[in-house]
């Protein structure tokens, strides 16, 4: 990696010009430690609330499926809204963000999603409450896209383990939401709309940080005539269609978003299925997602220490299939093994973010790639989940959708290999161009 972001602990001419100066020229370690703690806080309080919007839907998903009158079908659309949203919001974020400052939009997010998550299991049909979802979920996908931005303009340094930190805090509201949605419904009364409007709250605690720092737009900027000598040597405006890399890395997102919420809106109701309780269903769920948590935390700095991320897409790829294989066979009687192995498999995404981070060495080209990554990604996602339910209603059983799954698995082996080549978008964009 150049020009910003190098091997875990390196400390590079980026993150020396971040440091904000006193007047009197030195550092102002006060102030920038403050905002530093604060944006770390802001960062996992953010990164917890950006699943369990799909998560605890998941695990009540036929009580919300009965009280609105769906039918398999119509509910695998509602799955497929989660990377429809994030196709269509997602391509926003980096205007938003060049306008009011990524702080100031992932701000705007948390209280989209508060707003969502409260109004979409009161406001009657299943229009509205496709409505009330559709605005929790551009909260997320704003923030989805500008999360590998922050950490690469303000953690220059230290982009593997902060990517670390950040989605095991995904993952843990993953798979809290998950595990806990069920017995909280149940304490609340029983009712599905409380159950699922509780999950407001979080999200509006994970508000509070960000609001000290909306007016935060990045580094201290630098003296004038360093930033116009500065200007006359940045290259033309990145072209991101030309790379091979960047269409490796968004076709690599899309499939394992494919997979990711496929298991978020389905798994459960695959288990329930088999004969499984809901709320061991509901927990099934959650140690998928909590696997998560540690392997989070590793697959980012093991990523940033390899020249060549494809040997950890193979690993991940092959517990995804024998996963898939154990639920078409004996989805009860393996039913924990299965949720372990398809929980190691969805730890591709971490590997896909640290990837948008690792395939720029700019910080303008984290933002382009990560948005175009991000959003050609959430488009080919669309109709995995909607195509399970379809499969699902039509053939009167699992087996199709689970073949579905394990198919699509290949694809997402080839192309996360390709994108996890060592080189970088603005190096193909220039040789393409």
């Amino acid at each position: 990696m150049m020009g910003g972001m190098g091997a875990e602990g390196t400390t590079t001419t980026t993150s020396a010009t971040a440091r904000p100066t006193e007047p009197g020229g030195g550092p102002a370690n006060g102030t920038r430690a403050w905002t530093t703690r604060l944006f770390v806080v802001g960062i996992l309080l953010a990164a917890v609330n950006l699943r369990p919007a799909i998560t605890s839907l998941g695990a009540l998903l036929e009580e919300v499926r009965d009280g609105l009158g769906m039918s398999g079908s119509v509910a695998g659309l509602l799955t497929s809204v989660p990377p429809l949203c994030f196709a269509v919001f997602g391509v926003m974020a980096p205007r938003l963000a060049r306008r009011f400052g990524p702080p100031a939009v992932v701000c705007a997010g948390m209280v989209a999603i508060t707003a969502g998550l409260l109004i979409r299991p009161y406001v009657g049909g299943t229009a509205g409450f496709l409505a009330g979802s559709a605005l929790a979920l551009m909260g997320i996908a704003v923030s989805n896209v500008l999360m590998p931005v922050i950490v690469k303009r303000w953690f220059p340094d230290r982009v593997g383990s902060m990517t670390g930190l950040y989605s095991m805090a995904l993952a843990a509201g993953t798979s809290i939401a998950a595990a806990v949605t069920v017995p909280v419904t149940d304490a609340l009364g029983g009712g599905w709309q409380s159950g699922l409007a509780v999950w407001a709250g979080p999200a509006a605690v994970a508000v509070l940080p960000w609001l000290p720092l909306v007016r935060d737009r990045g580094p201290a900027p630098e003296p004038v005539a360093e930033a116009r000598a500065r200007a006359d040597r940045q290259p033309p405006a990145l072209r991101i269609t030309r790379s091979r890399t960047a269409w490796a890395l968004a076709v690599f997102f899309g499939l394992q978003a494919t997979a990711a919420y496929i298991t978020m809106g389905w798994m459960a109701q695959i288990f329930r299925d088999a004969g499984v309780p809901a709320g061991t269903a509901g927990l099934l769920l959650a140690v998928t997602m909590v696997m998560g948590v540690p392997l989070a935390f590793v697959i980012p700095r093991v990523a940033t220490r390899l020249p060549q991320q494809g040997p950890i897409v193979i690993a991940l790829g092959v517990c995804g299939l024998a996963g898939y294989a154990g639920l078409w066979a004996a989805p009860a009687g393996g039913a924990w093994a299965w949720a372990l192995l398809l929980g190691v498999s969805n730890c591709a995404f971490p590997l896909a973010l640290t990837m948008v981070g690792m395939r720029s060495r700019t910080g303008a080209g984290v933002v382009q790639l990560s948005a175009f990554a991000q959003s050609v990604g959430y488009l080919i996602s669309i109709p995995g989940p909607l195509l399970v339910g379809v499969l699902y209603q039509h053939s009167g059983g699992w087996g199709l959708p689970i073949a579905l799954m394990a198919g699509l698995m290949i694809p997402q082996m080839a192309v996360g290999v390709l994108a996890g080549r060592d080189r970088t978008v603005e190096d193909e964009a220039a040789a393409a161009g």
